[in-house]
């Protein structure tokens, strides 16, 4: 590996380790959301407490780190390779954040930042994919999974680059392998649906309950 590729996912790893989840929590007095829900530092879990404006701007800031590690790597390089590893280190960054000991989020959001930075057209189709799913099924995991199968290939319909393509599918991979407790949720029915709200009881984290799920996405 050489060291502009190291350089690269170690540039995409430190956006990517900021945890929006938290900051946003923090911003607006809600709880840490490891402390609910599914316990999970996203924009999903961060839904759960009802204000949707800390679930946006979670949404936003997570999308945003994996696209701006992209854009920024092109710009500083204009290769798609660098760029590509400065994508997965912002990927990495948000599944395994240094400022969370290296626990995190499943990284739906932040794979779109990097997919819409690589290939907008790519981005709008896997989120239009997620979406789809979603309101048909009410499930987020469910959306973020068939999403995820389905973007490798498209990468490589839309003729993308190598690299591209091999990132799509390492961001594919983790990202279904971090579902693998929704998937068992799935199969037994017991996964929570969207707008399933968490029962927080106060601003600290303490909570007398959850919903039938333990798990998440995003």
């Amino acid at each position: 590996m050489s060291w502009h590729i190291l350089f690269a996912l170690l540039f995409g790893y430190a956006l990517g380790s900021v945890p929006f989840a938290l900051i946003t929590s923090k911003l607006f007095g809600l709880p840490d959301p490891r402390t609910f829900g599914s316990k999970n530092p996203g924009a999903t879990n961060v839904l759960r407490t009802g204000h949707k404006g800390a679930a946006l701007l979670t949404l936003i800031g997570d999308a945003g780190k994996g696209a701006a590690a992209v854009l920024i790597a092109q710009a500083a390089t204009q290769s798609p390779t660098l760029a590509a590893a400065a994508g997965l280190g912002a990927f990495l960054g948000h599944v395994f954040s240094y400022f969370l000991r290296f626990q995190g989020g499943k990284g739906v959001a932040t794979a779109l930042g990097v997919l819409l930075a690589i290939q907008p057209l790519l981005g709008l189709i896997a989120a239009l994919i997620w979406l789809t799913v979603a309101v048909v099924s009410r499930y987020s995991s469910l959306a973020a999974l068939i999403a995820a199968l389905l973007t490798p290939p498209l990468a490589w319909l839309l003729n993308r680059t190598p690299a591209e393509v091999a990132l799509v599918t390492v961001l594919a991979a983790i990202l279904i392998a971090r579902h693998h407790q929704n998937i068992r949720n799935l199969l037994q029915g017991t996964e929570s649906k969207i707008g399933v709200k968490a029962a927080t009881a106060s601003a600290d984290g303490s909570s007398p309950g959850n919903p039938s799920s333990p798990e998440n996405p995003t």
